[in-house]
């Protein structure tokens, strides 16, 4: 209980207040207390949500899990325990909150461990998970492990499975035969998403890509294409939207159908020619149609091997194996000398009826667009250059300003009006975009059309780790999906497993695995050997942490319901064109199959920033923490040195949460003594020697006045004490909010000296000291949960600190009394005095009229105008 005042002053009340009779304590001792308060939060079950709690509003509160690389460095501590801390505010906001954690636990790295040392993949990740469990305890989040999903578990990928076979029925998983990058070191393919750098390596091990054709199977995301550009439900960083929406790539344009000659017909006699295929082009510019003058394949389109002439195969055969071994950077590089080869064949335009030449560039793409493109060499630079190069015609179809008729000197790709194009002469280009696809429509050579730069997202793998995918061959049936009752398809984790890659499965030799029966006529069959690539677990795994041990559906319904979609969801940046894209395909995927009611996945997300490695040498480029590099930071080594709290609270003051940067320990000392001075504010002796009097026994007195050499507050200095308190409350909820933890932390720092300073000065009643003992430690609770929750306990407050209510403030109580008028003399600043908030007009002006500053600057002159800003500033025009 707080000890009554003999004057009434309203405080922020937050039960339980502290108790005012305080103990003399030793120093803080972090690797005592910490593992103390951890054990009894786990024996206590603090942090268990029950989700069918009706009682409070719910918050599912969700950051991305990690991979289970072995261990934990400091990087996954500057996501999560920040993350921690936000989940920690909404529980003391009144929320049931939902703060999973699990595993990542499938995927390449530990296949490749178990190549280098010898060591099974289940046997390495699940060691790891248990390494990476106890560090995650260490930091003290308020995680319910209880909920924990742990990717590469019959229980969980059993459903991975069982969405598949969803999707194959819905026709949004299929298998076709597509060039595909491959890694030539994991010996695996890669979705589009996982090659990386102008380089074109992949994101794993760094090494470059090349293409191969295999059969693959497939998600169909580009059926959510429209619906993936809507961000309107939710509020996620502009940037993730527009790498998204860049991503996908929309281009509205034509569709422009180009008929290819046959090649056994005389070349002399067009008007009698027919065709044997058409070549379908996607422009964004059909209003220059008129200029093309030659077709583009790409080297990969399946029409070649149709259409060129046997004289020029040898040719165009040793281009294309060129061309294989360039990446996708390469190709498309402007700068790049153009280069192609003239496969013998010719096109009939759709409007003119002229031939063009067909011919095959590196600079086409099978993968954008239709992989063919219409040569317009006046208004585009590759095909200007493209078009010099082979002495090829380059009309000019679209008039630049002031252009005299004559032959460019340049290429021209801006707008203007149509010429040398028949009928439309004289049309604006913008809308002679409109007319020709018209045009074209109405006489069966082509449409108005959008297309789009994303592709499927390809899900095979001809790895051992990962998802079996439940399809079965059979020599009569065909492709035959797994029956739903003989899921899981269970991944074999004995030691038979030979891991070498050979651009195969491992499960190829696994015969138990490989044979087994045709679900419809029991004959012998053989099971898919490819796995699922591991970006389909985390597609859906915020479903899975609400009923994880499920083995009847893949989540709860009503659960999912009631808790989905995630409230907040925090995780880096990198993710924005995979994982968090592909979640969303998923959820509007589930949605039109009926297993859930969400448009979206998250309505709020937040990326944090990157913790790089140190850098040691002056000028060197910090890179990302990696085992592999040997530059990971270890965070067991920091706790064990200064306690979690001390770690915590330092990754969350470095900087803004959304920057990060290279790791630098160099002031985590200043942390570690400013925890140090709010336990001596709260416990330490000679606090508790100045705030009570104690008997001669060690028993608390009964004596409520200060010791005589310390005065009474005044009430000046009541006021002053309490509006900071209020102030801070306002500040932090709001810091909170945002995410703004280091503000939240130097916004801490500035109330403990405050209230140290003001505990040397005066001695304060015991409601207002009270208050602001009970509000530093409330909302540093999130921050810094082991040694509040002791002080907590050691001051009499009702156990746990975490499941108090988070403290209030008084607008009328934080509002500053003064001000600093700022004096101004014709637009400049001349002087600043100290003001009451709400002054009347006529004392603002002659207050800066007689300030000093004024005085110099006007020299007796007769102001013109004195202009007065309410609570602001005093400009005197003279």
């Amino acid at each position: 209980m707080t000890t009554q005042m003999s004057t009434t002053i309203e405080v922020a009340t937050t039960e339980p207040t502290i108790h005012p009779f305080i103990q003399r304590t030793n120093r803080y001792d972090a690797s005592v207390i910490e593992p103390k308060w951890q054990a009894r939060w786990a024996a206590d079950r603090l942090y268990e949500t029950d989700l069918n709690d009706n009682s409070k509003r719910k918050f599912y509160f969700l950051t991305m899990y990690p991979y289970p690389s072995g261990d934990l460095h400091i990087g996954h501590w500057y996501a999560i325990a920040p993350s921690d801390a936000g989940a920690r505010y909404r529980r003391m906001n009144g929320f049931n909150v939902l703060f999973p954690m699990g595993f990542d636990a499938f995927g390449l790295p530990a296949e490749n461990a178990a190549i280098r040392h010898g060591i099974h993949p289940y046997k390495w990740t699940m060691s790891n998970i248990e390494t990476m469990r106890r560090q995650m305890r260490s930091m003290g989040a308020m995680f319910d492990w209880t909920k924990e999903v742990v990717t590469c578990l019959p229980e969980f990928y059993k459903w991975n499975q069982w969405f598949f076979l969803q999707f194959f029925k819905a026709g949004l998983a299929y298998k076709k035969m597509a060039p595909v990058d491959w890694c030539p070191k994991d010996q695996t393919v890669l979705a589009r998403e996982q090659v990386v750098g102008e380089e074109r390596v992949c994101e794993r091990c760094g090494t470059p890509v090349i293409k191969r054709d295999l059969e693959q199977w497939f998600f169909r995301i580009t059926k959510y294409v429209d619906e993936l550009l809507d961000f309107s439900k939710m509020q996620w960083p502009e940037r993730v939207q527009t790498l998204q929406t860049n991503w996908i790539g929309r281009s509205e344009g034509a569709e422009i159908q180009f008929r290819v000659l046959s090649a056994e017909l005389p070349s002399q006699n067009d008007s009698a020619l027919s065709t044997q295929d058409s070549i379908t082009v996607f422009s964004t510019r059909p209003d220059t149609l008129y200029g093309a003058t030659f077709i583009v394949l790409a080297p990969e389109h399946p029409l070649v091997a149709q259409v060129t002439t046997p004289e020029r195969k040898a040719e165009v055969d040793a281009y294309i194996a060129q061309t294989r071994r360039m990446s996708e950077i390469e190709r498309e590089a402007t700068d790049n000398e153009k280069s192609g080869v003239f496969i013998g064949a010719h096109a009939i335009h759709p409007l003119t009826n002229e031939r063009v030449p067909i011919f095959i560039a590196d600079y086409v793409l099978m993968g954008y667009g239709t992989g063919a493109i219409m040569g317009v060499p006046a208004h585009d630079t590759r095909d200007w250059d493209f078009a010099k190069k082979y002495n090829l015609p380059i009309p000019v179809v679209i008039a630049p300003p002031a252009w005299n008729g004559q032959p460019l000197d340049e290429v021209y790709e801006g707008d203007g009006v149509m010429v040398n194009s028949g009928e439309f002469d004289g049309t604006p280009s913008a809308e002679g975009k409109r007319k020709v696809a018209e045009k074209l429509q109405a006489i069966g050579a082509g449409k108005p059309a959008v297309t789009y730069r994303i592709r499927d997202w390809l899900i095979s793998r001809q790895r051992y780790w990962g998802t079996p995918i439940p399809i079965i061959y059979c020599d009569t049936h065909g492709i035959v999906p797994v029956p739903e009752n003989d899921l899981p398809v269970v991944l074999p984790v004995d030691d038979s497993i030979r891991f070498n890659p050979e651009g195969q499965s491992p499960l190829l030799e696994h015969a138990e695995f490989l044979n087994t029966t045709c679900p419809i006529c029991g004959d012998p069959a053989r099971r898919e050997t490819d796995t699922m690539d591991g970006f389909v677990d985390s597609s859906w795994y915020q479903y899975r942490f609400l009923s994880p041990a499920d083995m009847r559906a893949p989540f709860d319904r009503t659960m999912a319901d009631k808790w989905l979609p995630v409230d907040q969801y925090t995780g880096g940046i990198e993710h924005a064109t995979m994982h968090l894209l592909y979640t969303r395909f998923f959820t509007k995927a589930l949605r039109d199959l009926g297993i859930t009611e969400d448009d979206e996945p998250m309505r709020r997300l937040f990326n944090q920033g990157t913790i790089l490695a140190p850098v040691e040498k002056s000028g060197e480029r910090a890179q990302k923490m990696s085992k592999s590099k040997g530059n990971v930071v270890s965070p067991d080594d920091l706790v064990q040195e200064y306690g979690a709290d001390t770690v915590r609270a330092f990754l969350m003051f470095i900087g803004p949460w959304d920057q990060g940067g290279p790791w630098d320990d160099s002031g985590i000392d200043g942390v570690r003594r400013w925890i140090h001075r709010v336990w001596a504010l709260m416990l330490d002796a000679p606090t508790a020697d100045r705030r009570h009097q104690m008997a001669d026994d060690g028993q608390p007195s009964t004596l409520n006045r200060p010791p005589s050499d310390i005065p009474m507050a005044t009430d000046e200095q009541v006021k002053e004490l309490r509006r900071a308190v209020h102030q801070t409350i306002q500040r932090v909820t709001e810091y909170y909010e945002s995410f703004k933890f280091n503000t939240i932390v130097s916004s801490l720092m500035e109330l403990t000296s405050t209230l140290t300073r003001a505990k040397d000065s005066a001695w304060y009643p015991d409601a207002v000291w009270g208050e602001a003992m009970n509000s530093l430690l409330l909302l540093m609770a999130p921050v810094a949960p082991h040694i509040t929750e002791e002080i907590w306990e050691r001051l009499g407050g009702t156990y746990s600190i975490h499941i108090q209510n988070w403290p209030t403030y008084n607008p009328q109580v934080a509002a500053e009394e003064s001000f600093m008028l700022i004096v101004q003399v014709n637009g400049k600043v001349r002087d600043r005095v100290p003001a009451r908030i709400g002054i009347e007009e006529s004392r603002a002006k002659e207050m800066a009229l007689q300030s000093e500053g004024a005085r110099k600057y006007v020299g007796g002159k007769t102001p013109r105008q004195v202009i007065y800003v309410k609570d602001k500033l005093v400009n005197i025009v003279v």
